[in-house]
C-alpha cells in the first residue's frame, strides 16, 4: 500500500475549497453500480474527510465525507458540494 506524503496531503488540503469541520451542503453521490435502487439527495453536514488521503485516487472525482446531524455520514463529489452560509446574528432572532 502507497502512503501519501505530508507534502502530499498538503497539496490536496491546498486545492480543497472547504476544510475539516466546516458545515457544506450540497447532493450526496451515488455509483453508477447503485443508482437502479438509490438516488442522489440532498444533504448537510460537516466535512470529515476531503479526498481518499492517497496520492491519484481521486484523479477522476475528488470526494468529501461529511457527517450529518442524525451521526450518520454521506459521501459527496467536491464539485457538488459547497459550504453552508455562516448564520448572521440577525438570522438567529
Amino acid at each position: 500500500m502507497t502512503m501519501a506524503t505530508d507534502h502530499q496531503r498538503a497539496g490536496h488540503a491546498a486545492a480543497a475549497p472547504f476544510r475539516i469541520g466546516e458545515r457544506v451542503t450540497g447532493m450526496t453521490y451515488v455509483p453508477p453500480e447503485n443508482r437502479p435502487f438509490e438516488q442522489p439527495r440532498p444533504f448537510e453536514g460537516d466535512v470529515v474527510q476531503i479526498g481518499s488521503g492517497y496520492a491519484g485516487v481521486d484523479a477522476g472525482d475528488a470526494y468529501v465525507w461529511a457527517r450529518l446531524d442524525d451521526g450518520t455520514e454521506c459521501q459527496a463529489l467536491i464539485a457538488d458540494t459547497k459550504p453552508t452560509a455562516p448564520e448572521t446574528p440577525e438570522a438567529s432572532r
